[in-house]
C-alpha cells in the first residue's frame, strides 16, 4: 500500500510502499477513504510524541470501511462504515471500566503509538470497544473531521467546561480545535469570543457562532479586553493552539471560579499564573478526545442541525499533498481542516 512514512524526526516525510497491515485478533484492518491532517501530527513528525517509533506512519482522523477483522472481533464485518476515536481504550483496565476511555491505561493512538491513517489501509485494536458506526447520511471526509478535534474541543466545551447557555467563552487559536470550540460553545447558548492573529479565521469564527472576535495581533493586553466585554471576565476559557502565550491569556482572562480548558498540544509546560489560580479558585482541566460510546450525543446534535461539522472542512488534498503540507502544519494560516481524501491509484 502507498503510505506516508519518515525514518527520522523532522526530515522530509515522503511516499513510498509499504506493505498492506494484517488485522489484530481484537483489531480489524480499515481501508482509509479519507484521514484529516492535524497539528497533532506535526506534533509526532518534530518528535515531541515519546510514544512514536520510527520508522513512523503518522496520521489519525480517520473514516473508512472495514477491510479486514481480527479471530477476536464479533461486533464488526468487512464493509462496515466507520470512524474512531484518535485514543483506543483496552475496555478492561480501571480507566475504561469507568467510561474514560480517552485516558486508558494501555490506549492505542493510531499515528502514535503505532501506525497511523496517512495511508491506504490502517490496522487498528480494541475494535469492539472503539469502533463508531456512521450514519448513513455522514460521509467520510465529515467523520474523518471528528477523530479528534471535534470530539476533543466537544468533550472539553459539554463534559469538562460543562457550558451553560449564556455564558462566556473564550477561545485562544481558531484552527480546527478552536473553530469546533466556537461552534460547539454557540450550539449550547453561550456568548464566544474568538482570538487569532490571522483575519480570514476570525471571519471563519464569527460565521460559527463569535459574538466578538479579536486579533491579537493588533490588540496588546487580550486579557483584559476579554474582561472588558465580559464585564469580569470569561466563565470559561479554551487554549485551542498550546503555546505559552495562548496558554497564559486563557487563565488571565477568566473570572473568578472560571475554567481554563487545555486543549493545545505544548511541547514544554508553559509557566503560568499560580497566584491568581489559588486567589480566584479558577479551574485547570484538560481534554484528551472522547470515548467511542460518547459519540452519539454528537450525532444527534448534527441530526438535529445544532452542529455542522462538515462547516469546518477548509479543502480537501490528495495524500501526495499531505506529504508537502505535514512539515509546515505549525504554519498554516487558511481557515478550515485539510482533509485527504485522494489516495491515488
Amino acid at each position: 500500500m502507498k503510505a506516508i512514512l519518515y525514518h527520522q524526526f523532522g526530515e522530509k516525510p515522503g511516499i513510498t510502499t509499504v506493505p498492506d497491515p494484517a488485522p489484530f485478533n481484537d483489531g480489524v484492518v480499515i481501508k482509509v477513504e479519507a484521514t484529516g491532517l492535524c497539528l497533532s501530527d506535526w506534533h509526532g513528525w518534530k518528535g515531541h510524541d515519546p510514544d512514536i517509533t520510527l520508522p513512523h506512519v503518522p496520521g489519525h482522523e480517520l473514516a473508512g470501511t472495514i477491510e479486514a477483522i481480527g479471530k477476536h472481533v464479533s461486533h464488526w464485518k468487512p464493509g462496515d462504515r466507520v470512524t474512531l476515536p484518535f485514543v483506543c481504550g483496552c475496555g478492561i483496565c480501571g480507566e475504561c471500566r469507568s467510561g474514560n476511555h480517552q485516558v486508558c491505561d494501555t490506549q492505542f493512538q493510531p499515528g502514535f503509538t503505532h501506525w497511523g491513517s496517512f495511508a491506504e489501509f490502517v490496522a487498528v485494536k480494541y475494535a469492539d470497544t472503539n469502533l463508531v458506526a456512521l450514519p448513513d447520511e455522514m460521509d467520510f471526509v465529515t467523520a474523518s473531521s471528528l477523530g479528534c478535534r471535534f470530539v476533543t474541543s466537544f468533550r472539553g466545551i459539554v463534559h469538562q467546561g460543562k457550558v451553560q447557555a449564556g455564558q462566556w467563552v473564550a477561545v485562544h487559536g481558531c484552527g480546527g480545535v478552536g473553530l469546533s470550540a466556537v461552534m460547539i460553545a454557540n450550539a449550547l447558548g453561550a456568548n464566544v469570543i474568538a482570538v487569532d492573529i490571522v483575519e480570514e479565521k476570525l471571519k471563519r469564527a464569527e460565521s460559527l457562532g463569535a459574538v466578538v472576535t479579536l486579533n491579537a495581533a493588533h490588540i496588546e493586553h487580550i486579557p483584559e479586553a476579554i474582561q472588558q466585554i465580559t464585564w469580569g471576565g470569561a466563565h470559561v476559557s479554551v487554549d485551542a493552539l498550546g503555546t505559552a502565550q495562548t496558554c497564559y491569556q486563557s487563565i488571565s482572562c477568566l473570572r473568578k471560579r472560571g475554567k481554563h480548558i487545555q486543549i493545545g498540544l505544548m511541547p514544554e509546560d508553559p509557566l503560568i499564573p499560580m497566584g491568581k489560580i489559588v486567589a480566584q479558585e479558577l479551574e485547570l482541566l484538560g481534554s484528551h478526545g472522547m470515548a467511542a460510546w460518547e459519540y452519539p450525543q454528537i450525532f444527534s446534535m448534527i441530526k438535529a442541525g445544532k452542529l455542522s461539522p462538515e462547516k469546518l472542512i477548509g479543502k480537501t488534498i490528495s495524500l501526495e499533498e499531505a506529504a508537502k503540507a505535514l512539515p509546515e502544519l505549525d504554519k498554516y494560516r487558511e481557515a478550515g481542516v485539510m482533509v485527504v481524501d485522494d489516495f491515488g491509484s
